[in-house]
């Protein structure tokens, strides 16, 4: 089984106090864009927000579960943690909500790579990674977020058994890496407009020669 979490919590200070998961793109809602991206690769979505009154806000969607952190005010470790003991699967895919353009193919691709180890996660180079755009085991994920420390995610992703796959491998897929789009804002938006949107209902990744 494979699940796929969805970070909503957060101030949105970057974004004007705005709720960057209800922006407009294409038509839809952020939130709507993840969920029919994930409804294709994952068994199970789970929304994670900061408390339940943020979760109040995701009603709407029907059969989708929204939970909130456990542990409040960590940030996304916080939401890694709320996450992976809702999940069922093995496996997790785990997005923040601010990327309105994740391809399912990549993300297919991230949960193949993930087999046999920790976690699968995107790479640009050694110092530049992408842990919210990233495949979990979740035994190992609860087991690092039982003791931890830091509430960063790279000692995190450094502790664990953690294939990296190379952003050439991605660019296969998704040649203008678009599924890595984050917004912070508004006017972020005026800056991804592709010509067309991509046929991602039929994208498939590659086995696990990802690395």
């Amino acid at each position: 089984m494979r699940s796929a979490v969805i970070l909503v919590g957060g101030a949105a200070r970057r974004a004007g106090g705005r709720e960057k998961y209800f922006f407009t793109f294409r038509g839809k809602t952020f939130i709507d864009r993840l969920i029919d991206t994930l409804r294709g690769v994952a068994d199970e979505i789970v929304v994670v927000a900061r408390d339940p009154g943020q979760c109040e806000r995701f009603n709407h969607l029907g059969e989708i579960r929204c939970i909130p952190d456990i542990r409040r005010d960590l940030g996304p470790i916080g939401g890694l943690h709320a996450g992976a003991l809702a999940v069922r699967g093995e496996y997790l895919f785990v997005a923040a909500c601010d990327m309105p353009c994740i391809h399912p193919g990549v993300v297919r691709l991230l949960f193949d790579a993930a087999v046999g180890y920790d976690a699968a996660i995107p790479c640009w180079n050694a110092d530049m990674l992408e842990p919210l755009h990233a495949v979990y085991r979740r035994g190992a994920l609860l087991d690092y977020l039982e003791e931890h420390e830091s509430l960063s995610l790279r000692p995190m992703v450094r502790s664990l058994n953690t294939r990296y796959v190379r952003v050439e491998k991605i660019r296969e897929i998704d040649p203008g890496l678009l599924t890595f789009t984050n917004i912070n804002n508004l006017k972020d938006l005026e800056l991804i407009d592709p010509p067309a949107e991509p046929d991602w209902d039929d994208a498939r990744g590659p086995g696990q020669e990802s690395s």
